[in-house]
């Protein structure tokens, strides 16, 4: 039985995993391992993750002795329906884990066990583009809440009428960007308008943007004198301050034209500090995106961000569809997918 695991064990590099596992181990021990605590919690990261694989194969390895064990039991027995049902489910359940253990594997990027920052944008059209935005918003905090990820609101401009003209919110959880990267690109929505006295059909755009949240250890040089920052009065629902003081914050990043904004926070030093952050880790991802290009060639399927190259289209009217562009993957429920059932097109595409 051991002996039939090694090409498995070579596909998912557990000997590889467990040598590194021991060598964290030993840093952990290391009666100094705390002095740099930046770089303790990102082994301990590491560590955490590997540890989960690991559980994750030795759970694996029981449930294929446990199918072992009823073969041979059903080998034995006459046919017994029940038997069989428990079997059927026993395979499922393995089947299950590892497609799941397959796709974990995909998520080997620099970047992608890290938290992430998704930033939603309406495109043209006023009130309709808006709504979706806000529909939009919704469904990634709905998914997250799925996942266990926890969800901050870190941006947000209402529009004139409804919905959002933009927002910005942090999902924090293990391998939130690996997943959420999937979503970058332009959304499309096909719907009866509710605003329209006509009830025609609109079509709506916006765009999703996914960034990663920086590891605090690595270096990213920001120079004072490139950045303006403006301050403002906040908006929206909030604390006796809110509105009282100019302590929302945007920060421009003059060589490249990154603007990041914050108003969620009691103070403007807050405020402040989580826009840098949030400015770190947009250059850390201009960085990545530079170095992608030598690699260009692995990644030819991938659309450019740009109006009229949607990656996903979501038709309500004149009947309920859910596509992806990319790989063709259609579900015909749309109220469950608005209702953040989307990582069947996030494992579609990653997986692709």
């Amino acid at each position: 039985m051991r002996n039939a695991w090694k090409p498995f064990e070579v596909i998912f590099d557990i000997p590889g995993k467990q040598t590194r596992l021991e060598e964290l181990e030993q840093l952990s021990a290391d009666p100094g391992f705390w002095k740099e605590a930046q770089e303790a919690q990102k082994t301990n990261r590491e560590r955490k993750s590997i540890e989960t694989t690991l559980a994750a194969w030795a759970g694996l390895q029981k449930k294929a002795e446990d199918c072992a064990v009823l073969l041979e039991l059903a080998a034995e027995v006459d046919e017994d329906p029940d038997l069989e049902a428990e079997m059927q489910t026993m395979a499922e359940d393995f089947e299950s884990t590892v497609q799941e253990m397959e796709f974990k594997k995909m998520l080997s990027g620099e970047s992608d066990m890290n938290n992430a920052f998704v930033s939603i944008h309406a495109g043209a059209g006023g009130t309709e583009a808006q709504d979706w935005a806000s529909m939009l918003l919704r469904m990634y905090l709905r998914w997250a809440e799925r996942r266990g990820f926890k969800t901050t609101l870190i941006d947000e401009l209402e529009g004139e009428e409804a919905g959002i003209k933009s927002a910005t919110i942090t999902v924090s959880g293990d391998y939130a960007y690996g997943y959420l990267k999937a979503e970058v690109g332009i959304h499309r929505l096909v719907r009866i308008s509710p605003y329209d006295a006509n009830a025609r059909r609109h079509t709506s755009f916006a765009s999703v943007f996914v960034y990663p949240e920086v590891d605090d250890t690595i270096e990213i040089t920001i120079d004072e004198k490139d950045l303006r920052v403006d301050t403002y009065r906040a908006s929206g629902a909030g604390g006796q301050h809110i509105n009282k003081t100019s302590s929302a914050i945007r920060i421009t990043h003059i060589p490249t034209n990154i603007v990041v904004a914050c108003q969620n926070e009691r103070s403007q030093h807050m405020n402040r500090a989580t826009a840098m952050k949030m400015l770190k880790a947009r250059l850390y991802e201009v960085e990545l995106k530079a170095r992608e290009k030598e690699m260009d060639k692995l990644h030819a399927v991938k659309k450019q961000i740009a109006w009229g190259s949607q990656i996903r289209s979501y038709i309500l009217q004149p009947y309920q569809l859910v596509k992806d562009h990319r790989t063709d993957l259609e579900i015909g429920n749309v109220n469950a997918v608005l209702d953040g059932d989307i990582t069947r097109f996030i494992e579609a595409y990653l997986m692709s």
